[in-house]
């Protein structure tokens, strides 16, 4: 049974009192959620590095919330200057850790240690959301499922197998032509990646670790939009970015989450893509 996630990536905005502000007032939402939903989806927010701290100091004991990282460093500890541990972010409360975001891809050229990472995360009880996606380019040509099988391929490379049957693995996708930019995939072309993503983990791992697996669409996410991706049996959840500043528009994801069923089985229903059909394709036609 794969619970709905909902994950904020702050980026770098929000200065220290600003996120204490929106800490506090998520919190306060989230408690007056639980007594109206009959189940909250799971939640994480990923503040940049210095606003990590501000969790334990207001929640000493836990909140509604988990916390979660923007990135991590491959290496437990080192001559890295600037760089984040796992141990170090586990000691702050730190439950989950973003791995291979496009934007890091893009301007830090991280492709070649997004494993190295991941495996880092996993070994200090970390659950990595990972992130795989295509640019405009790939899709374009029809090369969605090499893109993002190749990303996972590397991502994946050194993950125990029992970590992926316990469902410690999330992964997102976030096609990159739709990050930031408004134009989100459309539902059934998510769901087709997403199905792909999910038959590469039940290759790699098996059925068990496939079906734990949480799969989440990032790209342009709002309250508009996230009910259809939410409708798709292998989208569990969304990791969204400027839609999740806003504490009150960000508690209207959580509402519409919380109404998606927690139970059903990855392929109980929803589009199926045509015989043939790549995941691109289907996109493209939302423009």
């Amino acid at each position: 049974m794969r619970t709905p996630l909902i994950a904020a990536n702050w980026k770098m905005h929000k200065t220290w009192p600003e996120a204490a502000t929106d800490f506090t007032a998520l919190e306060g939402g989230l408690a007056a959620r639980k007594a109206v939903h009959a189940a909250l989806p799971d939640v994480v927010v990923c503040p940049p590095y210095p606003m990590l701290a501000l969790y334990p100091l207001l929640f000493p004991g836990g909140a509604s919330f988990a916390l979660g990282a923007q990135n991590v460093h491959h290496e437990a500890s080192g001559a890295y200057t600037g760089e984040v541990s796992a141990p170090m972010l586990t000691v702050l409360g730190v439950a989950y850790v973003i791995v291979g975001h496009s934007e890091r891809r893009r301007d830090f050229g991280e492709d070649a240690v997004v494993g190295a990472k991941v495996a880092r995360a996993l070994e200090h009880d970390l659950t990595p959301i990972v992130c795989v996606g295509e640019t405009l380019d790939a899709r374009r040509a029809g090369e969605t499922e090499a893109a993002v099988g190749a990303q996972l391929a590397a991502a994946l490379a050194a993950v125990p197998p029992e970590a992926a049957a316990a469902g410690r693995l999330v992964i997102a996708y976030e096609p990159v032509w739709a990050i930031g930019t408004g134009a989100a995939a459309t539902p059934e072309a998510a769901q087709a990646v997403a199905r792909f993503i999910r038959a590469e983990v039940a290759e790699r791992f098996g059925a068990q670790a496939a079906e734990a697996t949480r799969i989440l669409y990032g790209g342009s996410v709002t309250a508009d939009n996230l009910g259809g991706f939410l409708a798709e049996p292998d989208i569990d959840g969304a990791l969204v970015g400027g839609a999740s500043l806003d504490v009150r528009h960000f508690l209207r994801l959580v509402d519409l989450a919380a109404g998606r069923p927690a139970d059903r089985p990855a392929h109980d229903g929803g589009r199926t893509a045509a015989a043939g059909e790549r995941p691109g394709a289907a996109g493209e036609r939302s423009g």
